[in-house]
């Protein structure tokens, strides 16, 4: 027994995981803000389709240079897309912006 509980610890240990009462708990608020997530990159999508449609007219008006200002906000807003996407799927803990600074 002694060498099984040395291979192999987390088998006897209760408190590996906690009751599961206390998940749901958890649980509940993480399904509000996937929700309220949801909308904010539905917001963000809008926001990256004008960006998309403003930097083409400029294009249009530069003999297709691009405005470096408007480039550097649509990678930012896809980069917090990504990190929302990665809250919302679990593979993170970390909310975005704003619960957490834009560039971290």
């Amino acid at each position: 027994m002694a060498e099984r509980a040395r291979q192999h610890p987390h088998l006897d240990d209760d408190k590996a995981e906690p009751p599961v009462e206390e998940s749901y708990r958890q649980l509940i608020p993480r399904i509000l803000w996937i929700v309220v997530i949801t909308m904010l990159i539905s917001v963000a999508q809008s926001l990256l389709f004008a960006v998309a449609v403003l930097q083409v007219v400029i294009m249009i008006g530069n003999k297709g240079r691009p405005n470096e200002e408007l480039g550097d906000f649509g990678a930012m807003v896809g980069a917090w897309v990504a990190k929302a996407a990665r809250y919302q799927s679990a593979a993170s803990e970390q909310k975005p912006w704003p619960w957490t600074p834009m560039g971290s």
